[in-house]
């Protein structure tokens, strides 16, 4: 900071890392956690909660995730078709098994802010149900 400014990054300066995270036996909400965290960018020194700093997120393994407690036989997802009557309740014992992915973005796009800015952030997370991802080429991180 010269002359007491505060600094606020171009879109051009930030550079945006690659991290590669394997979800086997991790516990959803706190790996959803995790992967908001990079993918706003929070732990980069340039983090400003306005500014889209965030990292690309690959999740291998999200068939393999686990939930805690009673939450697979007591928990649900909700979605709406918007028509009168559309609301449907999925048990995530179902889900998990026919659409981990959704429990995975359900759980992500919870811990993200409540803006356009989430919808930005999400299109960096990258799903996969096994080991093998399509994204060999990027330079990892792993964790």
């Amino acid at each position: 900071m010269k002359n007491g400014k505060t600094y606020l990054p171009k879109e051009g300066e930030i550079k945006r890392k690659w991290h590669f995270i394997d979800a086997e036996g991790k516990v959803l909400g706190r790996l959803a956690v995790e992967v908001a965290a990079l993918l706003r960018g929070k732990e980069k020194t340039i983090y400003t909660s306005h500014i889209d700093c965030g990292d690309f997120v690959v999740l291998t393994n999200i068939s393999k995730i686990v939930l805690t407690g009673k939450k697979l036989e007591q928990k649900t997802a909700f979605s709406f078709s918007g028509y009168v009557g559309g609301g449907k309740l999925t048990p995530y014992s179902k889900l998990m098994v026919d659409d981990p992915e959704r429990a995975v973005r359900i759980a992500v796009k919870g811990m993200l802010p409540q803006n356009k800015l989430a919808d930005r952030q999400m299109k960096r997370l990258k799903l996969f149900r096994g080991a093998e991802h399509t994204h060999q080429a990027q330079a990892a991180i792993e964790k």
